[in-house]
């Protein structure tokens, strides 16, 4: 009998399929999809030992090395992780690098336990390709809008509020400036990208011809946009969310401050707050020279005798008075300097409701 192929790479994506991906640790670190889970056929060292193997000896032995490797109490441990996740995923697919011998070896050892379930054919390898091909030949086929204002505008909340949107900070993990850093590392490039063609494909299907994207350059931390479809992106046209000043301090004091602060405790436990203030102290630090000396030494002093007076009553309200002065005398003239140039470009401004309003207008589904 048979085993069931899988080569439809557009519904393996749209459908949002749970993937077992069966490579090892190493190789999926290096880049995964959204929707796949690591339970490898073969560790790291199992793997290494095989490929060593297959060099010196030939594929006959490294084969048999395999299985001795993968036998008894081991496979037993790695056949009861597969079957738990088809049992809570009964549509679950399975991959290997290539589509080659580990799936087809998987594939068959849970047919035999009675779990029948299609393996990509093709593999990693094959998904990858048809993700970058997306990426680079989808740029005619929506239309960008891009979502500006000022530095704690709200951008992020709203857009997450929107059915037509691409959260490209959220994808790369980074909240894309100089404060930008989480706690939870960037994906590698790979993955980003990888997401990002999972993202863009499920839009489309879903009809929406407009996209809408947070304001960005080509950078989001340490990862990039593919450079086709950054130039894409940053062709849109703009639409200005507009938050008065206090406004904006607060939502920044609810993101950096207060909501961080609690990320860090969960996180580092007791040493949370120490790691946070580190955290925002070396942001500040980095960019000391685009301050001046002396606007950096007076920020800095007001965010370390914020953290003093935390420390002793618990109050923050302080942090608002360093983040205050950021907005201003940092953010505001960079920002304004940069709308300035691409002032012909701006469709709609307003605030939140009115923002709101335009972009769920701006994109008719069909």
């Amino acid at each position: 009998m048979a085993l069931p192929l899988f080569d439809d790479y557009r519904a393996l994506v749209t459908a949002r399929i749970p993937l077992i991906d069966l490579r090892a640790p190493v190789e999926f670190a290096r880049g995964a999809f959204p929707t796949a889970v690591n339970l490898p056929l073969m560790r790291d060292e199992e793997r290494e030992a095989v490929g060593i193997c297959y060099k010196e000896r030939g594929n006959e032995a490294a084969v048999r090395l395999g299985h001795a490797l993968v036998s008894g109490s081991v496979r037993e441990a790695r056949m009861q992780a597969w079957c738990d996740f088809i049992d809570v995923h009964p549509d679950a697919m399975l991959y290997c690098f290539r589509g080659g011998q580990r799936s087809r070896i998987t594939q068959e050892w849970l047919h035999e336990a009675r779990y029948t379930i299609p393996r990509i054919k093709g593999g990693y390898k094959a998904i990858r390709r048809y993700l970058i091909e997306a990426l680079e030949t989808m740029e005619g086929r929506f239309r960008p809008l891009l979502l500006g204002g000022r530095t704690g505008s709200g951008k992020t909340l709203l857009l997450r509020e929107l059915p037509h949107m691409i959260d490209l900070e959220g994808l790369a993990e980074h909240r894309g400036s100089a404060f930008g850093r989480k706690i939870t590392p960037q994906p590698t490039q790979i993955a980003f990208e990888d997401a990002l063609a999972f993202d863009l494909i499920t839009q489309l299907e879903k009809g929406h011809r407009t996209l809408v994207f947070e304001d960005e350059g080509k950078n989001i931390g340490r990862l990039y946009i593919p450079e086709k479809m950054a130039n894409h992106i940053i062709s849109g046209d703009l639409v200005i969310l507009e938050t008065p000043p206090g406004e904006r301090t607060q939502i920044t004091f609810d993101e950096y401050v207060t909501g961080a602060q609690h990320a860090y405790g969960e996180h580092f436990g007791e040493a949370g707050f120490e790691m946070w203030m580190g955290s925002i102290g070396g942001s500040i630090d980095r960019i000391r020279k685009r301050l001046g000396s002396e606007r950096h030494r007076e920020i800095r002093t007001i965010f370390d005798d914020a953290c003093r007076r935390q420390r002793e009553t618990g109050e923050c309200e302080a942090h608002k008075i360093w983040i205050g002065r950021l907005l201003q005398e940092y953010y505001d003239p960079m920002y304004d300097y940069q709308l300035e140039k691409r002032r012909e470009r701006i469709l709609f401004r307003g605030d939140r409701e009115a923002v709101r309003a335009y972009l769920h207008e701006s994109s008719p589904l069909g």
